[in-house]
């Protein structure tokens, strides 16, 4: 058996015993512990042929698992491929062509690889968001504002391919050793361009070097904390978590980054009395609520997720989002904001909760946008920011 087959075997052995209880790129490396035969070169093939079937799985899911990785590559592929020559040589001629000609070819639509469709927000466009499945996201990173001009230097004179997004904000292919150039969370941190764009909701909202007390309520790694801290300079920061290993791990994260005064707590934020007991009054003039998510905009990264997602999990988050930042509103001082965030593509944890919560409460929107990814190789999100009237 040839070493093309051997790795499609190999691939398919992997699918058919993944659960979705683990990430895959977790679960991935515990096979490879397992069985040390694989090299390198075999570990990375062969994960690229699972990627390959995790990324059309829901639009050929008629066809067996190997079928499936054959049609994955072909249409993931920019080049001929081993794989293609070997199996089905004429793709393999073509494998070059747009994707356009290629779902054709396999009488496939773009919209069958998001299974979805019904509950995507309005915005999104539901072709391009479909063939946005077929290409892994870049990796982007945010320069910090102290020596970012040598931080361009270094990445320069280390001959890194990328691309200038905006000032700050560069675009890297997956798998780029930045972290050998650059120092993470010093010099810069991972994060995706949607998720930096965010912070553009509070443009001319707040003065820059004007202090402004902040409450990041679903933290999780901070990088949303690093962020306003970053363009808001006088920031008085409050950080927190449902549990304490994550604010631990921030704890970490702050202190490479050189954020040495804020407060942190961990808190489920779906009882009410998490905020009522911990703050008397409403000490906030922004609430950052990264919420709890399907995650759904990221899964271009993860399209594992996407295969064993159930979607009656779509209302159980709306559920979530609604009970967190309907106790958030608590600590926000009037004429104070709110700034929610998800990484959901789903309407119903974007627009429908922000219009419960206006309907519900005195808020008024300021600002809303659907942040598209998929036209760039990044992840989508949306992000609302309302202001309490009184």
């Amino acid at each position: 058996m040839s070493i093309v087959l051997s790795h499609l075997n190999t691939a398919q052995t992997i699918v058919v015993q993944y659960k979705g209880d683990l990430p895959f790129s977790i679960y991935l490396k515990n096979f490879f512990s397992k069985n040390k035969k694989y090299g390198s070169k075999d570990r990375k093939n062969i994960a690229a042929l699972c990627f390959a079937y995790y990324r059309v799985c829901k639009a050929f899911n008629r066809y067996d698992v190997a079928e499936v990785i054959v049609r994955g590559v072909f249409l993931t592929a920019t080049t001929s491929n081993p794989l293609l020559a070997e199996k089905q040589p004429g793709w393999n001629s073509v494998a070059h062509e747009p994707v356009a000609l290629k779902l054709l070819m396999l009488i496939a639509d773009a919209e069958s690889f998001f299974p979805f469709q019904k509950e995507l927000s309005a915005e999104i466009e539901q072709k391009a968001f479909g063939i946005s499945f077929l290409l892994q996201p870049k990796l982007f990173i945010r320069l910090r504002p102290n020596g970012l001009q040598s931080s361009l230097k270094k990445l320069a004179a280390a001959q890194l391919s990328f691309k200038n997004i905006n000032e700050t904000c560069l675009a890297f292919e997956n798998g780029t050793k930045v972290e050998a150039v650059l120092e993470l969370n010093k010099d810069y941190v991972v994060q995706d361009y949607n998720s930096q764009q965010t912070i553009g909701l509070l443009q001319n909202v707040f003065s820059v070097n004007a202090p402004i007390n902040v409450w990041d309520c679903c933290a999780a790694s901070g990088g949303k904390s690093i962020m306003v801290v970053d363009q808001l300079k006088q920031v008085q920061l409050t950080v927190s978590d449902v549990r304490d290993s994550i604010l631990a791990n921030l704890d970490k994260r702050f202190k490479a980054a050189a954020i040495k005064n804020y407060h942190s707590f961990e808190a489920d934020l779906t009882q009410p009395a998490a905020i009522t007991s911990r703050f008397g009054s409403r000490p906030f003039d922004l609430v950052i609520c990264d919420a709890p998510c399907s995650g759904s905009g990221t899964w271009g990264r993860t399209p594992e997720q996407l295969a064993f997602f159930n979607p009656l999990q779509i209302d159980q988050y709306a559920q979530l989002q609604k009970k967190i930042t309907t106790n958030v509103i608590s600590a926000i001082k009037k004429g104070g904001y709110l700034l929610y965030i998800t990484c959901s593509v789903f309407k119903k944890e974007n627009k429908d909760v922000v219009d419960f919560l206006i309907e519900k409460y005195p808020l008024k929107l300021v600002n809303m946008h659907v942040l598209k990814g998929y036209e760039i190789q990044a992840d989508t999100m949306f992000a609302a920011l309302m202001r309490v009237e009184k």
